[in-house]
């Protein structure tokens, strides 16, 4: 494991600025000094430059579309083959996964107004909520992901907690945060109702002492940039294992409900209309069968 540090540098304050790439690696705030994700695709990404070396890349402040390493020319802009989840593009997913948080510096872009007029800006910690492959501006596969501010009263920091003991060696044990939002609104509850709390990939149905438990998950994702729609057509029953491994791109459903990257078929209810143009959505978007272990 390496020391790779997630969260702030110690003695870097939010907005500092940095002159070249040379002086960023040097403060520990984005070690490398050409890549423009630092991280490990086994342990996560600490740290990203977002300049406009990517064409597809969109700035809107607190929240940043960024996009992948790969499948550029050497010193151009344009896409020339298709991105894969591999290196540092997987390192980001595994934020995603694992509730990270990345550093985010901002270097010189033209075509943005948060970016700094010279040099380079730590902006401080962004969570990773999202990733997804699309077809980019120029027309191969990119991935992307949806970035959003941190807010300053939530803290990323390693607590050490220690065991006190005297028959075996103290041991460190490293607490992590991870948020993960489940909606629960009139709508989450009708498909659950409907299938009675039972998830539509497993037919398990999961028994708690205040109740049965199921999830009701989004094929299309709400918000931007997907702006899927919070509409029964739009949602599914699921287990919390299979909501994960949905909205992770771990699975995904054909248009005949024949499940993809899992066994067996999806169980729909008659009463329950998908609509099938989400769910060739998520299958492009979502589940990359290239990187399947």
């Amino acid at each position: 494991m390496s020391d790779r540090i997630f969260g702030h540098i110690e003695g870097v304050d939010e907005g500092q600025y940095f002159s070249n790439r040379l002086e960023l690696s040097f403060s520990g705030v984005h070690k490398p000094i050409q890549a423009g994700i630092s991280g490990s695709q086994n342990e996560g990404s600490d740290s990203i430059v977002i300049s406009g070396g990517y064409e597809d890349d969109e700035d809107y402040g607190n929240l940043i579309i960024y996009t992948g390493h790969g499948g550029r020319k050497d010193g151009s802009t344009k896409q020339v083959v298709d991105q894969e989840l591999i290196r540092g593009n997987l390192a980001l997913a595994q934020n995603v996964k694992n509730g990270l948080p990345v550093r985010v510096i901002r270097g010189r872009d033209k075509k943005s107004k948060f970016s700094p007029e010279e040099g380079y800006r730590y902006d401080g910690l962004f969570r990773v909520e999202s990733y997804w492959k699309e077809k980019g501006v120029s027309g191969f596969n990119v991935w992307r992901y949806k970035l959003k501010k941190i807010e300053d009263n939530l803290i990323f920091e390693e607590n050490i907690l220690k065991e006190e003991s005297e028959d075996y060696e103290k041991t460190k044990r490293k607490e992590e945060i991870v948020q993960r939002i489940i909606r629960d609104t009139k709508l989450s509850q009708e498909v659950k109702k409907l299938y009675r709390y039972k998830c539509q990939v497993c037919d398990v149905t999961i028994e708690t002492s205040s109740g049965l438990y199921a999830e009701a998950a989004h094929i299309k994702p709400l918000g931007k940039p997907h702006n899927g729609p919070d509409s029964l057509d739009n949602l599914l029953c699921l287990c919390p294992n299979h909501h994960v491994m949905f909205d992770y791109g771990g699975f995904s459903i054909l248009d005949d409900y024949d499940l993809i990257g899992e066994y067996g078929k999806l169980t729909v209810n008659n009463k329950h209309q998908i609509n099938k143009e989400f769910l060739k959505y998520h299958l492009e978007h979502f589940y990359d069968e290239k990187n399947r272990y």
